[in-house]
């Protein structure tokens, strides 16, 4: 992850207080990270920069009102989710997926990838993967966001992130192999 704890947040205190040199700044340092998450999401680069845009006017709009500037990068990522989900409720009004899992798979010590992928077999893999395992994957790998971080963006119990981890990483293993990686 991009940021630094407490840096962060002395930059959302600063851009508080109204120093737009510290919103520069704030941008400067999780720009690439927020682009990275909305790019995975939606796969063209040029719609990643339109979301990313307006994820980035929605935290200016809502930062005076973050009370907690040490939370401010789960706070970025569920504004950009939202950016992200609105975009996609907008283009594809007429279909509703679920968004609970019906049955939560038990997640043990079976579930270590057996080997460790890289950052690029990762990204790699995404693109064959369903919304809901390609963003916690996103999220925990990718952004590096702890399991806590990642159940308050996406609004659902840790249990539920580590199931879906549980299941994202073993449908990732199967677009890998199909792809010809070892996993």
């Amino acid at each position: 992850m991009s940021g630094g704890g407490r840096r962060d947040e002395l930059l959302v205190v600063r851009c508080q207080l109204g120093e737009r040199e510290a919103f520069r700044d704030l941008v400067r340092v999780w720009h690439a990270p927020l682009w990275r998450y909305v790019r995975g999401m939606v796969g063209a680069p040029h719609l990643a920069d339109d979301l990313a845009q307006e994820a980035w006017v929605a935290v200016l709009r809502g930062l005076p009102g973050l009370r907690q500037p040490e939370r401010f990068a789960p706070w970025l990522f569920t504004i950009a989710r939202r950016t992200v989900t609105d975009h996609l409720r907008q283009a594809y009004r007429a279909v509703e997926t679920p968004v609970e899992e019906a049955g939560a798979v038990a997640v043990g010590d079976d579930d270590t990838l057996s080997g460790v992928l890289t950052t690029m077999q990762v990204e790699a893999g995404l693109n064959g993967l369903p919304p809901l395992e390609r963003e916690v994957l996103i999220l925990f790998h990718l952004q590096d966001l702890p399991l806590a971080a990642c159940a308050e963006v996406l609004g659902v119990p840790p249990g539920t992130v580590k199931s879906r981890l549980h299941r994202a990483r073993r449908m990732l293993r199967s677009v890998l192999a199909e792809r010809g990686y070892e996993t």
